[in-house]
């Protein structure tokens, strides 16, 4: 039995062909007349490590931690394999299983390639650093670490003069040198993964020409941000973006046509997957991470072939995600999988379009909880401004890039641990890493079938605590750590307190009325920041966004006035 799996980051399905986008993707439509083609395809947790955990055990990440490594008593499902006599090889350019914060995860294959050059991986030495140019309006510490990438990446560029010494065609090479070599061999599973078409859009000017542009015109590094563009043009970035998708398009077809050629199309198990999706201006917003997870965002584009099934050139409507993924591969090969797994084969889905999950659970740790039956999202915010309710629990104190800082560790305690730990105790550490502050934007509810774009939040108790109540038995399946059902006022759940929340748009923030819940949130970051509340407009009642940027001008200069224009712009954003 013979598997191969092809997953590019950061692939939002908006843009693909089969899914009603505009992107010169041909080889997408070719895969999807010849495969069968999720349309409620869920992430789970996010964003890049955080989902190949769930990749390697099948549940859910975010509930309990952040972005980390697998952690000693993670069940892997590619290891799995590997102890049952599946070769596993990954070939791979995404530099994050190389840092800090995802070092567990490649030794779990029997074999790996790494390809150098991605996103500022530090690979060619240069002490004469080039000059960059960025629009965004960070602050200087955060342009600092921001320059680092950039200036790496301007320097990994020239090691990259043309397509073949590109990290994308050198990842696909590596592939399928190994189809070339074990073609003739049982019992293997193959990881091709890409970082593309993930930030910076670093795209050969073959693929650019088929969108009007030219390599100088844009750098390709997107700020995650509110209201601004990409580059000079919003419509620029979005052409890099699908230029980088339409290169994307391209190297599937030759790992489609390579299987065909060495006659393993019909006898391989083949899956086409991403770990989420992205923001060009949806929205009004640029990026992941620090906004409401819209479907751009959570609903994936999602292909397999399976040769057990005849199905082919079909779409299923069945609710699916990535922690089903490890399942189906541990299903293929006739490996158990175990009962901290929550995720379920997909074949019953693949072969009848059956349903194999009620509801799914998706998000980042510390953000909305965000529930989906493939009919209704629901977004349900913390009560809490605050991180009073809020751990990680790891055995594994690292982030993307570094460990834990030591005040970080100052205040844990040990845990008992949960079911899925078996049996070993773990760290509870007070968290204090996260993305911007998810009270703000409150509760959402989207009819995704009436309005696929959620441009229209509903206003509907009934329906939201309908969804609220279904998000409880998903927690307690994946034990969720009991201070998060009181984070979410899940504890008490009624109707009469939902109401009373979704109105703190009232509360006065330093004595002041807000017109909404950003305001106030950007007054009292303001305020922390050493604006003084006695420049505040006394005229203002409510205060509005004018009246929140006339404070900045009062109380900021320099460097402190852009930072605080820049953090401003983003806490007043609610939507």
């Amino acid at each position: 039995m013979k598997a191969v799996m092809l997953m590019f980051d950061t692939l939002a399905r908006n843009h693909l062909a089969p899914y009603g986008g505009d992107a010169i993707t041909p080889n997408f439509t070719r895969l999807a007349q010849e495969s069968t083609q999720f349309d409620n395809f869920y992430v789970g947790s996010m964003p890049c490590m955080p989902a190949r955990r769930e990749l390697h055990t099948g549940r859910y990440n975010f509930l309990h931690r952040s972005w980390g490594p697998l952690e000693p008593f993670d069940f892997s499902a590619m290891q799995a394999l590997r102890h049952n006599g599946v070769h596993t090889h990954m070939v791979t350019d995404h530099k994050h299983y190389w840092r800090d914060g995802g070092a567990t995860y490649h030794t779990r294959y029997s074999t790996f390639e790494f390809i150098r050059g991605q996103e500022g991986d530090c690979w060619k030495g240069q002490v004469e650093k080039p000059a960059i140019h960025w629009q965004g309006n960070e602050d200087e510490e955060t342009l600092r670490r921001r320059a680092g990438r950039m200036t790496q990446d301007l320097i990994n560029r020239k090691a990259m003069p043309t397509q073949q010494e590109h990290f994308t065609h050198r990842t696909i090479s590596a592939g399928m040198e190994f189809l070339d070599t074990n073609h003739d061999q049982d019992n293997w599973f193959l990881q091709i993964e890409c970082f593309d078409p993930h930030e910076p859009f670093f795209v050969p000017e073959k693929y650019l020409a088929q969108y009007g542009c030219k390599p100088d015109e844009f750098d390709g590094w997107v700020p995650y941000y509110c209201g601004a563009p990409g580059g000079k043009e919003d419509d620029k970035a979005r052409k890099f973006y699908q230029a980088l998708m339409t290169m994307c398009d391209d190297y599937l077809g030759q790992v489609m046509d390579k299987l065909k050629a060495l006659d393993l199309w019909d006898d391989t198990l083949f899956i086409v997957c991403t770990d989420h999706g992205f923001l060009l201006g949806e929205h009004d917003w640029w990026g992941k991470n620090i906004m409401p997870v819209y479907n751009e965002i959570a609903n994936t584009p999602f292909f397999i072939r399976d040769p057990r099934s005849q199905a082919q050139g079909e779409r299923r409507s069945a609710l699916a995600q990535t922690i089903d993924i490890p399942a189906t591969l541990l299903d293929y090969f006739e490996v158990p999988r175990p009962q901290t797994m929550t995720g379920q084969s997909l074949r019953p889905a693949i072969e009848r379009d059956d349903a194999i999950r009620d509801y799914a659970l998706f998000g980042y740790f510390g953000g909305h909880i965000n529930i989906t039956d493939g009919e209704y999202v629901y977004m349900r915010c913390p009560r809490e401004q605050d991180k009073a309710h809020l751990f990680e629990y790891t055995l594994m104190p690292t982030r993307i890039d570094s460990p834990f800082k030591l005040s970080e560790l100052n205040n844990i305690r040990i845990h008992p641990g949960f079911d899925f730990t078996q049996g070993a105790q773990v760290m509870q550490i007070p968290a204090s890493f996260g993305y911007l502050n998810p009270w703000r934007f409150g509760d959402k509810l989207f009819d995704v079938k009436q309005d696929p774009g959620q441009h229209q939040t509903l206003e509907n108790t009934a329906l939201s605590l309908h969804y609220a109540q279904a998000m409880i038995p998903m927690m307690q399946q994946h034990d969720a750590p009991p201070e998060l059902y009181t984070r979410f006022a899940l504890d008490s759940l009624n109707a009469d307190d939902d109401r009373l929340f979704a109105q703190r748009i009232n509360a006065k923030v330093a004595g002041y009325r807000c017109a909404h819940a950003g305001i106030g949130e950007a007054l009292t970051f303001l305020l922390r920041n050493g604006a003084d509340a006695s420049m505040v407009s006394r005229q203002a009642d409510p205060l509005e966004e004018t009246d929140i940027y006339a404070l900045i001008d009062r109380c900021f200069t320099g460097d402190k006035h852009r930072a605080m224009v820049y953090q401003t712009r983003l806490l007043l954003r609610t939507a």
